[in-house]
């Protein structure tokens, strides 16, 4: 298992792939992320980002911004829909499934 990574420059693209671990500069540390990692959206200091891939560590230079992970709010919130009946009208289920598309959405966008 390993976790899709794209590291954005305002004028490029400067990594995308995956990692089995990575490394941020956090505004309060390091972090450390692993597959399976909680949610999380954070902002990156000015720093160096590490990311291990088939036993091999690659560094690449941060000037700050942020970091997020939506694939676990998309388990989340489709485990909340999976909960309803289909034909179900709740406020809880559109809540839900409006959460469901507001993390495709950041998965859709962190790949192009």
């Amino acid at each position: 298992m390993a976790i899709s990574l794209k590291v954005l420059a305002p004028n490029k693209n400067v990594y995308q792939g995956e990692a089995e671990e990575v490394i941020l500069p956090s505004t309060t540390g390091q972090i450390g992320v692993l597959p399976g990692h909680i949610s999380l959206v954070t902002a990156i200091d000015i720093g160096v980002l590490r990311l291990r891939m088939n036993s091999q560590w690659k560094s690449i230079a941060l000037m700050g911004g942020f970091a997020e992970n939506a694939e676990q709010d998309l388990k989340e919130a489709k485990l909340a829909i999976s909960k309803f009946s289909e034909n179900e009208k709740n406020p809880e289920k559109i809540k839900a499934l409006k959460e469901v598309s507001k993390a495709e959405a950041r998965i859709q966008a962190a790949k192009n």
